[in-house]
């Protein structure tokens, strides 16, 4: 007998909801007798919207409370910002689908500047993310990068509010909750490169789970699957968690990957690239050269000093 109800185990900010809702949306197209539920759980982290990512033990407090739900029953797939996953699975659960992916850029917010480079001197940015300030560190040295979490309402009550002149986001998240308009400069590849998988959303389930698996199977979008595990391969080589400056961004270009990946002091003095373009078909060989060529430049001696 095919499975009549379905539990999803989410994070209960808006956006995780938005998220949720939207998986259970698109499940229900496939299987419109389907009953879905939704399981929001208020994490660790989101409890302690204040403290840093780092002092809160990481971003593997987003997901590992979801995980637990997953294991104990309580839930049948867990819904995840793939960017905020760490790079192995538990053991006993598996990540079979990655769902097509959003805008993976990091977006520039301000309700006085156009753009980056009108910021003034000594303008505040707030972020929490250690990639986002060592690269606008680089950038834009003179400028005061401050920690700002939660939420994405509460961040842009915080800009409103006056206390940063600019934030930086992922724009992903303001497009999913209809807030495109308060985007105010796109920062492209160009400029900035963002997290393995920012963008992609990623459906976890129990490994044993065959009925699931087949259920969900039909979320899985091939492109989006490649690209992001050369990213998270990527990551994984470098043993890089939240804690250290690392961006990885994957495209498809003509049945290949082309995977760039970047590794920097927090400062943004010092600053190492590096990329390849190779087959399709090994997105974690891709990850692991690029990994290499990073730690050939001395990415182990920058990662080491932040761990």
């Amino acid at each position: 007998m095919a499975k009549q109800n379905l539990i999803i185990a989410t994070r209960g900010s808006q956006l995780a909801l938005w998220q949720a809702n939207w998986v259970a949306e698109s499940l229900k197209k496939s299987h419109p007798t389907l009953q879905i539920d939704l399981l929001p759980i208020n994490t660790t982290a989101d409890k302690s919207p204040y403290l840093s990512l780092a002092a809160s033990g990481g971003k593997g407090l987003f997901v590992k409370e979801l995980e637990q739900a997953l294991q104990d029953g309580r839930a049948d797939i867990a819904v995840h910002s793939l960017k905020d996953m760490p790079m192995d699975v538990p053991d006993g659960l598996a990540l079979p689908v990655i769902c097509q992916r959003e805008q993976p850029w990091d977006v520039l917010v301000s309700n006085q500047y156009k753009c980056l480079a009108d910021l003034p001197q000594g303008a505040v940015v707030g972020t929490s993310s250690l990639r986002r300030q060592s690269q606008l560190h680089h950038l834009r040295p003179d400028l005061r990068v401050e920690g700002l979490r939660g939420n994405v309402n509460t961040r842009l009550a915080r800009l409103d509010s006056g206390e940063y002149a600019a934030i930086v986001l992922a724009a992903a998240g303001l497009i999913r909750l209809g807030l495109l308009p308060r985007v105010t400069a796109m920062l492209g590849s160009n400029e900035f490169l963002p997290a393995a998988g920012q963008g992609a959303l990623g459906i976890e389930c129990r490994a044993d789970d065959s009925e699931i698996l087949q259920l969900i199977t039909s979320l899985n979008d091939k492109t989006t699957e490649l690209c992001t595990k050369a990213e998270r391969a990527l990551c994984k080589k470098l043993e890089a968690g939240c804690q250290v400056p690392v961006a990885a961004y994957a495209e498809m270009k003509d049945d290949h990957i082309f995977l760039r990946g970047l590794v920097s002091s927090i400062d943004g003095k010092t600053m190492l690239r590096a990329q390849a373009y190779g087959s399709a078909t090994e997105p974690e060989k891709m990850g692991a050269i690029v990994a290499l060529d990073l730690l050939n430049q001395g990415a182990e001696k920058i990662l080491k000093s932040l761990r």
